[in-house]
């Protein structure tokens, strides 16, 4: 069983995670400390979501950085919307939208705040490569400290740190995931890539 005292202990090397990639101002050098660091976590801390026996061996599979896939772009207006997302563990997990980014040759998509446990800006992605996880990725939560920076007019969108949700690991976790608004016509393989992990 994980502990609080684990959880809390990921949390706050994400947060420092990304407090350095926000820190540096090369995006392709944050990229690789980002990709460095997640894969150390994932591999070796005792709250990753990658199962015991397959940790030891583990490390995510990250497509290199493409910095035509990096936005800083002002968060638009969009009509008010409520979600109430069911989970097996978290209960009704509550999303209020808050805007939209529009992401030029690719599309928009819908930026939420997260109603509950301190709230946060959550900004989900689904896309039809074959290379991602079906079910979606994350490009930011910053309640988690998954947070690239930025402004209301101008968010730093940069798809390149597109990363799985915990359940894409294991069934153990449940992960509120991407809805229609939230869903790209457009293949975006950057990021982490979806890769069947044997246990």
């Amino acid at each position: 069983m994980i502990t609080a005292w684990e959880v809390r202990d990921w949390r706050e090397r994400v947060a420092n995670l990304y407090a350095r990639v926000r820190a540096e101002a090369d995006p392709a050098a944050a990229h690789r400390a980002w990709s460095d660091g997640r894969a150390a976590l994932l591999r070796e801390h005792p709250a990753s979501p990658v199962p015991g026996a397959a940790r030891a061996s583990f490390t995510p599979d990250v497509a290199p950085y493409d910095p035509a896939l990096r936005f800083v772009v002002p968060v638009l207006a969009a009509e008010p919307e409520r979600r109430e997302v069911p989970t097996a563990s978290d209960g009704v997990v509550p999303f209020s939208r808050i805007g939209r980014v529009a992401l030029p040759g690719l599309g928009g998509l819908d930026v939420w705040w997260l109603e509950s446990y301190g709230g946060g800006v959550v900004l989900p992605l689904r896309d039809p490569s074959p290379l991602t996880y079906g079910g979606g990725r994350y490009v930011l939560d910053t309640v988690k400290g998954a947070d690239l920076g930025g402004t209301r007019e101008a968010l730093v969108v940069d798809l390149n740190f597109a990363y799985q949700p915990s359940c894409a690991y294991s069934s153990d976790w449940v992960c509120p995931l991407p809805g229609p608004g939230n869903t790209l016509e457009a293949p975006v393989a950057a990021g982490e890539r979806y890769r069947p992990i044997d246990a």
